[in-house]
């Protein structure tokens, strides 16, 4: 780029998109753009909260490969043998690892329940309890936090590690990513500030220390940036396969619809565009992982929390995308 044009971006970016911690931009396999604002470094992990779901996704793919899970059309309540369906309650059996993936699985609840689900130590019971009840599987059912934390559970009883082990080992080491440990709340007040933190090292996890899933987890920009690099390069990292590039075509591919609002869902992943097979990860507060593998191109962009911000894959598309094309 040249300097009017980056002098340009970043006023804009002050101007409008204040709450923005780092971007980084990689061209054919390489930096063509990185820069942090409001203090913040390379070094400074942000809580990137439903990009989380899209790691999840990730790692139910290496999960498949490894044979902990058989197919994605596996009964759910068959991975929770001690769980006591209530009376009456018929449809949660029928609900399966694929309906949580592509949000299209049913919930007893119109509102989300926080304080019930929260007060709880147990987030996949309590998730579980949510799980079922009058609605249609296969009808598209956005759950930001409650419900997907069963995911959870599901990678935690077939690969006999935490959520945070398991992906250590076989996604975020091979990678150069450093997740040190579980992050814990003691009070309402502690979540919150962690909302808005920056430098906060970990993955939330409930009092029975399984991590969360559909939110919770702390990257640097960089950091995701590597995760979109590795989808871009079909699951392949220094020669390594970490992730098959089958498992990334599928769940990047439209799996269901959010028909309401005119969106399209793969497995934990957004679809961008069809024509040039673009998707992403994205996140509360304008966190989100770019990829285009049309033209070759990766976007992260990290941000600390602050409501009802600019929709990001607009800013990226019409901003960031043209210049390096």
């Amino acid at each position: 780029m040249e300097q009017k044009q980056i002098a340009s971006l970043e006023y804009k970016i002050e101007k409008e998109y204040g709450n923005i911690a780092g971007i980084i931009v990689l061209k054919d396999d390489n930096v063509v753009y990185k820069k942090y604002f409001n203090q913040c470094s390379e070094n400074d992990p942000i809580h990137i909260f439903s990009v989380t779901k899209s790691i999840v996704s990730m790692l139910f793919g290496i999960a498949l490969d490894k044979g902990c899970i058989k197919n994605l059309d596996e009964k759910v309540i068959g991975f929770f043998p001690n769980y006591q369906i209530k009376k009456r309650e018929k449809t949660i059996q029928h609900i399966t690892i694929r309906n949580l993936l592509t949000m299209t699985a049913p919930y007893k609840y119109r509102f989300n329940p926080y304080p019930k689900y929260f007060s709880s130590e147990d987030w996949v019971m309590s998730s579980l309890d949510f799980l079922g009840g009058r609605g249609k599987i296969g009808n598209f059912k956005y759950a930001p936090i409650i419900g997907i934390d069963i995911l959870s559970g599901v990678l935690i009883n077939t690969t006999g590690k935490s959520v945070l082990e398991f992906a250590q080992d076989n996604l975020f080491y091979p990678l150069g990513i450093f997740v040190d440990k579980n992050i814990y709340f003691q009070n309402k007040q502690e979540q919150l500030d962690f909302y808005k933190s920056k430098g906060a090292n970990g993955w939330v996890a409930d009092l029975k220390g399984t991590n969360t899933a559909g939110w919770g987890l702390s990257l640097t920009t960089m950091d995701m940036a590597k995760l979109g690099q590795l989808y871009l390069n079909e699951g392949y990292w220094n020669g390594r396969q970490i992730i098959s590039g089958k498992w990334i075509a599928e769940s990047t591919q439209v799996q269901s619809v959010w028909k309401a609002r005119h969106l399209k869902y793969g497995y934990l992943w957004w679809v961008i565009d069809e024509a040039e097979h673009s998707y992403a990860a994205l996140g509360d507060g304008g966190n989100a992982i770019y990829v285009n593998p049309k033209d070759r191109i990766v976007v992260a962009v990290s941000s600390l929390f602050v409501p009802g911000v600019k929709d990001r894959i607009d800013f990226i598309k019409r901003e960031i995308e043209p210049l390096f094309k």
